[in-house]
C-alpha cells in the first residue's frame, strides 16, 4: 500500500467547525460555492484574522443510512500543507483503519487519529501524487470496518473536486 496515504498527521487542525458524521449531521460554515458534488464552506474561527475555507462532501451509504462520512480537503492556515480529513461514524473498528481506493487503484489504509462526540477522524497529507489522483479520478471509495472481516466501501464522487480544491486560497 502506498506510504503517502499511511502518513497520517494529528496536529494541523483547521478550526472550521466539524459536525460529525452522525446520521443527519451537516458540516458547519457558510457555503460559498458548489463545484459538482463538492461544496466550499468557510468560516472565521475565534481568534483568527482571516476566513478559512475547505472543500466538503457529506455522504450517506445507500444501503446503510447510519454509515455517513464527511470528507474534507483543505489547505492549512499557513498554506504550507494540504490535508484530507475524513470523519467516520462512531462504532467503526479503529484498529482496521480507513482504506482508500481511487477508481481502480488502491491507495492504502491508515489509522484513525482520534474520536470526538460526533465521529472518528483520520487525516492524511495530500501529496502531489494523491492530489493528482483525486483531481483526475472519477470516484474515491473509502473503506471502513465494523468487524475485522467486514469492510464497507463508501463511494464518493470526485466530480468537481479539482475545480473546488483549486478555488481554495493559496
Amino acid at each position: 500500500m502506498a506510504a503517502r496515504f499511511a502518513h497520517w498527521i494529528g496536529g494541523a487542525a483547521l478550526a472550521l467547525g466539524l459536525c460529525g458524521a452522525a446520521p443527519g449531521a451537516q458540516a458547519q460554515g457558510v457555503v460559498k460555492n458548489t463545484f459538482g458534488d463538492w461544496q466550499i464552506r468557510c468560516e472565521t474561527p475565534a481568534g483568527a484574522q482571516a476566513e478559512q475555507c475547505a472543500v466538503y462532501q457529506n455522504i450517506v451509504a445507500e444501503d446503510r443510512p447510519n454509515m455517513t462520512l464527511l470528507v474534507i480537503a483543505l489547505r492549512t492556515a499557513d498554506k504550507k500543507s494540504q490535508l484530507l480529513r475524513v470523519v467516520a461514524p462512531l462504532g467503526v473498528l479503529l484498529p482496521s483503519g480507513l482504506g482508500l481506493r481511487i477508481d481502480q487503484t488502491d491507495i492504502g489504509r491508515a489509522a484513525f487519529m482520534r474520536c470526538i462526540n460526533t465521529g472518528c477522524i483520520a487525516e492524511a497529507v495530500i501529496d502531489e501524487k494523491l492530489g493528482d489522483q483525486m483531481r483526475t479520478g472519477q470516484q474515491a471509495t473509502f473503506i471502513v470496518f465494523q468487524t475485522p472481516e467486514e469492510g464497507i466501501g463508501i463511494p464518493v464522487s470526485l466530480s468537481g473536486f479539482n475545480q473546488a480544491f483549486e478555488s481554495l486560497p493559496k
